[in-house]
């Protein structure tokens, strides 16, 4: 069984000798092993990142060393709205591989002017950077789903803009995330994709469910889907405890919280909270754990070869740890002090596997909790219900394997910026996140090198 879960392990990118203690962590989900990195994840071929076979390290008793991966190349990013991409494309240096940015709530497309520069220093020509400009301010709060079809139809109006675009990806910051992942199922077709890689190969060196998974490819926008990235995303809303921690998980104002929001922040504060909709109905949230009539939440997620989710352990007055890095409370452990070698503050990374599951339900009882949540907010109400909602969407998201990336800025000057140092929205204010967006930069494009045709062709 050790020697089953260390192939496992290697063949998602991950030896032994590259993780903290050279021992695996359990699986995060209860499922298979999984590794905890010390170092920037490789590619690989499982369900989050599927490249075929491809292997930047030689030998499991060498030292692994960073790579530098930054581009000296003509600048090819751009920022704000849609008029800016126009004429972008010209010549040689047409990019085919679409970046979405996607800022969060009450934000703009001006917080990602440090990530845009950096991304543009490391990625090359062959990516487009765009900043979503569809829901600033205060579009941010009329909806989830408002927001994230407002989004969908801005993607699109880029891609009929350029006709060089093959690949797509998203980059998401808090809110943002939601906003991504509602507006991929808009954007979602299950269309067979020919990406110029081997069946062959893939079957050669992925488990039979991995194999399976990676064959159930399709679009996103037409396009080639490739990185899922969000940044301190509340993937299981903001209700329960300390899951909004600035309420300090003090009762009375959790308690509290759940009526109140939806004042301020409107229609996407009550599907933060779980309270949308009518008491025999599932929340938003929970819909979008799976595919539903809604959309196809789940498949959409499916078909980017990598996931990865970055959380902060500590600091993060707005999103809590359990809630971004999609986990249960028991699975929360104390992370690591120290930051990976090249990258400040990013403590800990961690591969973890799809976990078969029949998906998240709404049964009666859930109901009931809903409807008693909502006229009665009792502590006793809300807990029962939050507790059934968020053990739903796990087991919903948990069918896919995700990357989890462990941010904590217990060394900064200003620890409890954690929410906005984590993507720099400030580039002198929010410095801390500077290795974390090194890190974020690296995997795209170690992602992007994993899947050249002609680097698979060679193997």
């Amino acid at each position: 069984m050790a020697t089953a879960s260390l192939i496992q392990a290697r063949w998602c990118g991950y030896s032994p000798i590259f993780s903290n203690n050279n021992n695996f962590r359990n699986g995060a989900f209860g499922g298979p092993a999984s590794a905890s990195s010390s170092h920037l994840p490789s590619s690989s071929s499982c369900s989050c990142c599927s490249s075929h076979g491809l292997n930047f390290f030689s030998g499991v008793n060498s030292n692994w060393r960073h790579q530098d991966f930054r581009a000296q190349a003509m600048n090819t990013a751009i920022r704000g709205n849609f008029a800016s991409s126009k004429g972008v494309v010209n010549g040689n240096n047409e990019p085919d591989h679409l970046l979405v940015l996607v800022h969060g709530i009450l934000a703009s497309p001006s917080d990602w002017i440090y990530v845009e520069a950096e991304l543009k220093k490391r990625l090359g020509r062959n990516f487009l950077i765009y900043a979503s400009a569809c829901n600033t301010y205060t579009k941010t709060f009329s909806g989830i789903d408002g927001a994230g079809k407002r989004l969908a139809e801005e993607v699109m109006q880029i891609v009929e803009k350029t006709d060089s675009l093959k690949k797509i990806s998203f980059l998401a910051h808090s809110l943002g995330g939601l906003f991504a992942r509602y507006a991929i199922a808009v954007l979602y077709s299950e269309n067979a994709l020919s990406s110029g890689q081997s069946n062959d190969v893939a079957d050669s060196t992925v488990s039979n469910v991995e194999a399976a998974s990676s064959a159930r490819r399709g679009t996103i926008a037409g396009l080639d889907p490739i990185n899922f990235v969000t940044l301190a995303t509340p993937h299981l809303g903001v209700r329960g405890k300390k899951q909004l921690p600035f309420l300090l998980g003090i009762p009375i104002l959790e308690k509290l919280a759940p009526p109140i929001a939806p004042i301020f922040t409107g229609r996407t504060g009550s599907q933060l909270f779980l309270t949308d909709g009518k008491p025999n109905k599932p929340p938003l949230l929970l819909r979008m754990a799976s595919d539903c009539e809604d959309g196809p939440f789940l498949s959409a997620l499916g078909v980017f070869r990598c996931r990865i989710l970055y959380a902060n352990v500590s600091y993060d007055h707005m999103v809590g740890w359990r809630t971004s890095s999609i986990r249960r409370e028991k699975e929360l452990v104390k992370p690591p002090q120290r930051s990976l070698d090249g990258y400040k503050h990013v403590v800990d990374v961690e591969y973890c596997p799809p976990f078969s599951s029949d998906g998240p339900h709404f049964p009666p009882e859930a109901a009931k909790a809903k409807e008693a949540a909502q006229n009665e907010p009792s502590m006793a109400n809300t807990v029962e219900y939050h507790e059934l909602m968020e053990e739903e969407m796990i087991r919903g998201l948990q069918q896919l394997g995700w990357k989890k990336v462990d941010v904590s800025f217990h060394s900064a000057l200003w620890p409890f910026f954690a929410h906005n140092n984590i993507h720099v929205k400030n580039e002198w204010l929010h410095n801390a996140g500077a290795g974390v967006i090194a890190h974020v930069a690296d995997s795209l494009k170690q992602q992007e090198c994993s899947s050249s045709p002609l680097i698979t062709a060679s193997l």
